[in-house]
């Protein structure tokens, strides 16, 4: 201890405690913790830049020399949304809201960062996706935009966004078309013309059914007519004399009448009478 009081420290101890400062500032600069869904692309000052032979730094804790860099990216899926007119194939302006689900190509990080930058959504995916709209919405007309090939066009931007896409370290996963959006009189024009061509439809339904149902009627009446021909032509008048006296035999065997038989009507069966 000084005179005046003030602890001193022996000399010796100096450069143990400036070695320890330096230690920590070194491990300080050194550690690299990547959290879930992050990879980490490695640049080396002393060895060629960003090393692009190698995988990216993968989740957790890592050491790199203080000289060097490591540039942390975002490799889960993400949403590009994006509202952009196009022009349809007769020149209508059309605005079209679209969403692009995608991520960069893991095993390609290195690359990505070198050549495209950590820009590269603005820089890559947004123009291609834009290009690839536009060239596929030229390719129909407003009404079947709205009407019929919502499904079409999306498999389509997704195809020829992709096949931009393939050779930039950038996966596309998705391309979903949100809204297709029309002029308002174009609009009202396809609504009017699809309210009549269905009016038209259920008309042409209900005169195809009447035919039928009055083509089921004539069937039925033929059936029976000819049925009625067949009958008539097989009742003899003996057999029409046999059911009479199977019926009078009935009628007198009835518990609710007194029969009487007075004789005979010109058909050759008895004349029944009752008291009912």
């Amino acid at each position: 201890m000084s005179n005046n009081g003030q602890l001193q420290l022996p000399k010796s101890l100096l450069p143990i405690i400036f070695l320890v400062i330096i230690g920590i500032i070194f491990i300080s600069k050194s550690t690299v913790n990547i959290d879930a869904g992050e990879a980490g692309v490695l640049w080396k000052r002393f060895g060629g830049g960003v090393v692009t032979n190698q995988p990216p730094l993968g989740e957790g804790f890592h050491l790199v020399a203080p000289w060097n860099t490591v540039t942390i990216y975002n490799v889960r899926q993400q949403e590009l949304f994006e509202k952009m007119k196009v022009l349809s194939s007769n020149g209508l302006d059309i605005l079209l809201e679209v969403s692009a689900w995608y991520q960069p190509n893991y095993n390609e990080l290195g690359k990505l960062h070198k050549e495209r930058g950590e820009q590269y959504k603005e820089n890559v995916l947004m123009p291609a996706l834009r290009s690839a709209a536009r060239s596929v919405v030229g390719r129909y007309t407003p009404e079947q935009l709205y009407a019929s090939k919502r499904d079409v066009i999306q498999l389509e931007i997704f195809d020829e966004t992709k096949a931009i896409l393939d050779d930039q370290f950038v996966q596309l996963n998705q391309v979903l078309v949100r809204d297709v959006t029309l002029p308002p009189t174009i609009k009202n024009a396809i609504e009017t013309k699809l309210k009549y061509e269905q009016e038209s439809l259920e008309y042409k339904f209900r005169i195809e059914k009447a035919q039928k149902e009055a083509k089921r009627q004539v069937i039925e009446a033929q059936g029976k007519a000819d049925a009625n021909r067949i009958l008539s032509a097989s009742l003899t008048d003996k057999i029409l004399r046999d059911k009479g006296i199977d019926a009078t035999i009935q009628l007198s065997n009835s518990s609710n009448s007194k029969v009487i038989v007075i004789g005979s009507g010109k058909s050759g069966l008895p004349i029944i009478l009752g008291n009912q």
